[in-house]
């Protein structure tokens, strides 16, 4: 019956009139706010942190006598948080961290300095910050934080875009916290803020000659680290990260370390075929002879079980999230807001791609995670606050390009 409408009762003693219904205005935000998210980016996203969770579960069934889901409930905790936190990031306002950069830079600095004091050591690594029931690595937060950073010095000398001053600038800006990474030692997250310098640097519309001078820089930062200066006995990699390199050329450097990984990897991807061995018959996995297949070498075991299709629908499952991430920046309303998702699908883009090419040997081993898939706290909240980010700026977009 509609809202106001009068009618005579069966015993016709006079009208009964109804008064109009009323929605709640928060269920009217709800649906506000339902209505403007990227569907296509959250289910995409969704698929993916789903199959991870599945994946992590049955590779590490094995692993904890009498306990099979240790790894896959602690993974389904994190997630959980994981979307908690992509909720409240959907509600910041960004652009008033951003007008701020240099104070979020320091803070950044401060946090992945404190690792070096107080953090927890690992397999000769202090990258965490032990706050009891989970392990906090500041340098996976600080990816978004140096998204944030980059992308307000620009838009705060966006006269100054195209000069080397800028562009100078944005790099010593990077270059002091991934440094300090680096030394914890953290090769692969201190690459992945190159990678994020270099997006937001080539969206904002920096000229080619300046990324071919950084181009050249880096090749002979590389000959110093790597020649130089462990020639004169100031190396700066750890023997660990040397061999890692060493057994990307040759795997037979290091048969029993970085190079059985590699090699495993190898085999195990090899072994799924088109179609894949099967949970049950993924020998690779199921005999514990890939290492880390739950975290960096998650590809492949997913490819061990699941085959090149399996490999290949996972493939096309981070490309619509790339994507999506590249058209919500091209549809976002401020300069801020487009350099930021720029940002983050140059970050994701580079972790799916090192992570997997190192697990089919075409990259080295840099301990870079698979972004949704692979097991751990600080790296699954990363990534879902990034979501979380673009979903807001989908939401405020402009009328940009379909």
């Amino acid at each position: 019956m509609r809202p106001g409408r009068t009618f005579r009762g069966r015993s016709g003693c006079g009208l009964t009139t109804f008064a109009p219904l009323r929605r709640s205005p928060a269920v009217d935000r709800l649906r506000h706010v339902l209505g403007r998210l990227d569907w296509v980016l959250v289910l995409g996203v969704a698929a993916i942190t789903v199959f991870g969770l599945r994946m992590v579960e049955v590779a590490t069934r094995d692993d904890i006598p009498g306990d099979a889901k240790f790894f896959a409930f602690r993974q389904l905790i994190y997630v959980a948080v994981g979307v908690g936190v992509m909720s409240i990031a959907m509600a910041i306002d960004l652009e008033r961290l951003g007008r701020r950069p240099w104070t979020l830079w320091g803070a950044l600095c401060g946090a992945v300095t404190v690792v070096l004091i107080i953090g927890s050591a690992a397999r000769g690594s202090r990258r965490w910050i032990d706050i009891g029931v989970f392990q906090f690595q500041p340098s996976e937060i600080g990816k978004v934080a140096m998204i944030v950073i980059l992308a307000g010095l620009v838009v705060e000398r966006r006269n100054e875009i195209g000069t080397a001053r800028l562009s100078l600038l944005a790099l010593g800006a990077t270059a002091l916290p991934a440094f300090i990474v680096f030394l914890q030692p953290d090769l692969g997250s201190s690459l992945v803020y190159v990678a994020i310098l270099a997006g937001i640097l080539f969206f904002a519309g920096v000229p080619w000659k300046h990324f071919a001078v950084a181009a050249a820089a880096v090749v002979g930062l590389a000959v110093l680290v790597l020649t130089v200066l462990p020639a004169v006995g100031v190396p700066l990699l750890r023997d660990y990260q040397v061999n890692r390199l060493q057994s990307f050329v040759d795997s037979s450097k290091d048969p029993v370390g970085t190079g059985f990984q590699a090699d495993q990897s190898r085999i195990a991807t090899g072994h799924g075929g088109a179609f894949g061995r099967g949970v049950d018959g993924a020998t690779q996995v199921g005999n514990d002879l890939l290492p880390e297949h739950h975290t960096d070498f998650i590809f492949a075991s997913e490819a061990e079980m699941f085959g090149f299709v399996g490999a290949a629908l996972l493939i096309l499952a981070f490309g619509l999230v790339i994507w999506r991430a590249l058209r919500i920046m091209t549809r976002a309303s401020t300069q801020f807001d487009q350099l930021v998702a720029g940002g983050i699908a140059a970050m994701f883009a580079f972790q799916v791609f090192v992570n997997i090419g190192m697990n089919v040997t075409i990259m080295p081993i840099t301990g870079i995670p698979l972004p949704f898939m692979s097991y751990g706290g600080s790296h699954t909240l990363t990534n879902l606050i990034a979501v979380g980010i673009l979903l807001r700026i989908h939401r405020t977009r402009g009328k940009g390009p379909l």
